[in-house]
């Protein structure tokens, strides 16, 4: 009996074991949400590769012709359309999964197998529903091919006992016979296996009321300052207003090397990262902090969370908004003292076109002309509009930011 081609065997049965293994993670990434980002990822990378493979599986088709058919009459036509079939699914299923991703609104870089970079297709926002529902309906009705290809391989070799099945099986081998369609198998299981884990129910987070952001500490330095002495920050306070300034405050230049960071949850981990890119004027008498005047300027465009996935995110409508809005800027007129060389200044943070009051902590070391700055603060992200989308949904609602760096009094 003819066999079909080593190069046609080999695709078919790693074609197979491909879909097996997208069918059993194209299932469960819905209802990840942010948990199934890096997944999303691989299945974009295999589906990309299934259609690279099938391309080549046509290729070969024409090369080395397939084996003559062994029915005719509608059973033969059946076979043959069922083929057809496979073949639109295998092409249009990673087709439409492409469009889909260069059509969504938040543009998701795509790097196959975290290597090679994908472009998006050039095609109009307006195709992304199109796109989407196509997807899910190729997947489904490929399923169903699938299911008649195999039950149609059966039906040959176990009724109809003509051999057919041999012409995909190298040497009539019996393991292989059994070692190939277990690929399928194999395929199916990986896909499974490397899914996240049920998530379990967190505990009810607690609530923060605005109104007492003040008196709840927000990290660990700010509850030991909070555990300060009473005396002293009365002592602080009352020789803050019984000493006048000499002269205007001094300003300060904020010297290289410096870090605002930034990190959040994200369905029970943790996602940390920072911007490159800031600038700040300052303006404070560390004795007198009443003075303070303080804008902080930070290039969002810069944000960066050390995954190339995420930071091709980060500048989109769903969460910076870069185009629009290029900038984060908080403002602050006036500090006071909070403990021995702590602070805490209150203002304004503009994030996407949104102005809200923010509370900032810091604390300064050093004396004379150079001083070091460390602190934090705790910033929802809900009433700037950061992570409004599908893939922000396991984030949480409060963002810490921390900060340091040294300056340097302006002579």
């Amino acid at each position: 009996m003819q066999r079909y081609s080593r190069a046609a065997i080999f695709l078919h049965w790693a074609i197979a074991a491909l879909l097996a293994f997208q069918i059993a993670v194209g299932w469960a990434l819905e209802d990840l949400g942010a948990r199934g980002f890096a997944l999303y990822q691989l299945h974009k990378s295999v589906g990309m590769t299934v259609l690279a493979l099938t391309l080549a599986r046509i290729a070969v088709r024409y090369w080395k012709p397939r084996p003559a058919k062994l029915e005719n009459g509608w059973q033969g036509a059946l076979a043959s359309g069922v083929h057809g079939g496979l073949y639109a699914f295998m092409l249009g299923a990673p087709l439409t999964g492409w469009a889909l991703v260069s059509t969504a609104k938040v543009k998701v870089p795509t790097l196959l197998f975290g290597v090679i970079p994908l472009p998006h297709l050039p095609l109009p926002a307006s195709a992304h529903g199109l796109a989407e529902n196509g997807h899910g309906l190729i997947a489904w009705l490929g399923i169903a091919l699938l299911a008649l290809h195999v039950a149609g391989a059966l039906r040959h070799h176990l009724l109809m006992r003509d051999g057919l099945i041999w012409r995909m099986v190298p040497g009539r081998s019996t393991a292989l016979l059994v070692a190939l369609p277990a690929l399928i198998l194999v395929g199916f299981v990986a896909g499974r296996a490397i899914l996240p884990a049920p998530q379990t129910t967190p505990a009810p987070a607690p609530v923060v009321e605005e109104a007492d952001e003040d008196a709840a500490p927000a990290n660990i330095a700010e509850a030991a300052s909070a555990a300060a002495p009473a005396d002293n920050v009365a002592a602080n306070a009352t020789q803050a207003a019984v000493e006048e300034p000499v002269g205007p405050p001094p300003a300060w230049t904020v010297q290289p090397g410096g870090h605002i960071g930034f990190s959040v949850g994200n369905d029970g981990e943790t996602i940390s990262g920072g911007f490159a890119k800031w600038t700040a004027q300052i303006v404070m008498d560390p004795d007198h902090p009443d003075s303070a005047d303080i804008k902080v300027m930070i290039d969002m465009a810069s944000a960066s969370v050390g995954d190339a996935y995420k930071d091709g995110m980060l500048p989109g409508d769903e969460f910076f908004g870069v185009a629009a809005h290029p900038t984060a800027t908080f403002t602050a007129k006036g500090a006071e003292a909070t403990g021995a060389n702590r602070y805490r200044a209150r203002g304004t943070l503009t994030l996407r076109g949104v102005t809200k009051p923010q509370t900032i902590r810091f604390t300064l070391s050093g004396k004379d002309a150079i001083r070091k700055v460390s602190g934090s603060a705790t910033i929802a992200r809900a009433p700037f509009g950061v992570g409004n989308g599908d893939s922000s949904t396991g984030l949480g609602p409060q963002v810490a930011l921390t900060f340091a760096f040294t300056a340097k009094r302006q002579d």
